[in-house]
């Protein structure tokens, strides 16, 4: 007989979420090794959003540290506070999950389609670089505590165990998504249709853990909610991506003007060609989103940098950068020369230097000179001697051979056709480093060219340049020419063993644009704008601000 006067026991509370063992359909230790495959797969979707971000504001403001800096500071930042946030979730960890999940396909996704839109229509992207990389920061930061509530959800362990299992599978993850970024997803797809690909496979992959693994922790609303958000955002992401072709059509048209001829996107960088055709419109050439080549003025620029250089010894002459054939042009106008090495990064600037009618017109076919062999290599590469492993040559003379520069004092005139020294690419063929190694292959009376910027925009960028190549013991003589839109110049710096001044050739084919006047007016201007005291610039610290 039971005592009633002895209460019952009363029954324990329920568990809370996050400590009730989650009813799954498949064992523990299977449950637990598709929860860390998500933490994969989300963390290579995370990375590649970075990433994402990254190279695109690199592309269209330029400055990849600052760009980097920028992009990585702030998602970490957001990251510490998506999981202070996410602590408020994780009563319900598997419905939070699903749904952060979602929301981050659909802003990581549209992440690089939406900022190149800013920068486009409205000339301003660094608040949308900011803000993007807040809003997948915290997205992402709010992954990991919902995460390791459902690990421990599938199977109790101890928390530092817990730990190192959810880091280890995140980091391995990062590791693939940083390499397939590069390698596979921008080569292949290009940035916009990379990033909405991402955003597809980190919907799909939070999508599925949560309605299958955990669904029986959802209500019927949640889950359904859940479903119509998914198909929501793979839908969207489908019709940005068929929509990728035309979105980018339009953003050329409006960054160059509707009369493109040529938009093609290398391994190196992004060339469009407009003008040059039977409309008469002067040619340009943009090297990702910069101006390198007008039509209208290209002849100042030229000139001013290959006439002065010519005034001495040119049989053989070496033309670091120069693809487009503009500059090996000048240079064979002059009877004396008997060879013309270029060495350029990028084959399809080479390719279409030699086919596009409006640029071989403008560069007087100058590839088809049996003079003229062409390096495709990195210019600070070559120069030390790697042409081999680095690049290759075609054009007559030695068939196949590397291209290697070869012994010391092998040519009379170098002339470096680069872009502008703050674009930071550029940065390593600016340096101390780069000058003594073109120093190194100067003939004893040879001549070193230099576009060194603009002087009146950016004189400290110019007069870096200049005190880095005097640094390697070279003789300088600064310049400028004028007719560089809108109303500025283009800074030279002219460089040799002995002392060098800038002049015309006394024989030879006479520029149609420079004249002796205009070239002493220039060496006045750089005397009168001279900075004296700026230290050189070295590859372990550069000097030139973007």
């Amino acid at each position: 007989m039971i005592d009633s006067s002895v209460p019952a026991t009363p029954s324990a509370p329920p568990l809370p979420e996050p400590e009730r063992p989650a009813r799954l359909p498949v064992p523990p230790g299977l449950g637990r090794f598709l929860v860390l495959g998500t933490v994969f797969v989300c963390a290579a979707c995370g990375l590649v959003y970075e990433l994402e971000l990254v190279a695109l504001a690199s592309y269209l403001m330029g400055d990849s540290v600052t760009q980097a800096s920028v992009v990585l500071s702030v998602m970490v930042f957001a990251m510490g506070l998506g999981s202070l946030l996410a602590k408020r979730l994780r009563c319900r960890a598997a419905v939070g999950f699903g749904a952060i999940e979602s929301v981050l396909a659909l802003v990581g996704g549209c992440s690089a389609m939406a900022l190149y839109a800013c920068f486009v229509w409205s000339g301003q992207s660094r608040a949308a670089l900011v803000g993007f990389s807040l809003a997948i920061g915290v997205l992402i930061g709010a992954e990991v505590p919902l995460l390791m509530t459902l690990i421990q959800r599938v199977r109790r362990q101890d928390a530092g165990g817990a730990v190192a299992d959810l880091f280890a599978a995140d980091y391995v993850g990062a590791l693939v998504g940083g390499l397939a970024f590069p390698f596979l997803l921008l080569p292949a797809l290009g940035q916009l249709t990379g990033a909405l690909l991402t955003g597809a496979v980190n919907a799909v992959a939070g999508g599925a853990l949560v309605l299958w693994l955990f669904r029986r922790d959802l209500s019927a609303r949640a889950r359904w909610t859940l479903i119509v958000a998914n198909v929501v955002v793979l839908a969207l992401l489908a019709a940005a991506a068929a929509l990728t072709p035309a979105f980018e059509r339009a953003t050329r048209r409006a960054v160059y003007g509707p009369d493109i001829r040529v938009a093609v996107r290398t391994g190196v960088q992004e060339i469009v060609l407009t003008g040059g055709g039977a409309d008469g419109r002067p040619l340009s050439l943009f090297l990702d989103g910069r101006l390198r080549v007008s039509g209208r003025d290209e002849l100042r620029y030229h000139e001013g940098l290959v006439h002065p250089a010519m005034a001495g010894p040119h049989r053989r002459v070496l033309v670091l950068g120069g693809g487009d054939g503009l500059a090996a042009r000048e240079v064979l106008r002059y009877g004396g020369v008997r060879s013309v090495t270029v060495v350029e990064l990028d084959p399809e600037v080479v390719r279409l230097a030699r086919t596009d009618p409006g640029l071989t017109s403008l560069n007087a076919h100058a590839y088809r000179d049996p003079r003229v062999r062409v390096v495709t290599a990195d210019a600070f590469g070559w120069l030390r001697g790697a042409g081999g492993p680095y690049g290759s040559a075609d054009g007559p003379g030695s068939p196949g051979s590397s291209g290697s520069p070869g012994v010391s004092g092998a040519y009379d005139v170098v002339i470096c056709d680069l872009p502008d020294p703050g674009v930071t690419p550029s940065t390593k063929l600016y340096s101390q480093e780069f000058y003594g190694l073109a120093e190194r292959v100067l003939t004893p009376g040879g001549r070193l060219a230099v576009h060194a910027g603009t002087l009146s925009a950016d004189p400290r960028a110019y007069w870096t340049v200049e005190a880095t190549v005097r640094s390697v013991g070279l003789r300088t003589a600064p310049y400028t020419v004028g007719g560089r839109p809108p109303g500025g110049d283009w800074g030279f710096v002219l460089a040799g063993r002995a002392p060098v001044r800038p002049a015309l050739p006394d024989r030879g084919p006479r520029p149609r644009t420079l004249t002796p006047d205009a070239l002493r007016a220039g060496v006045r201007e750089a005397a009168r704008q001279r900075q004296p005291g700026l230290p050189a610039s070295t590859l372990t610290h550069p000097r030139y601000a973007p």
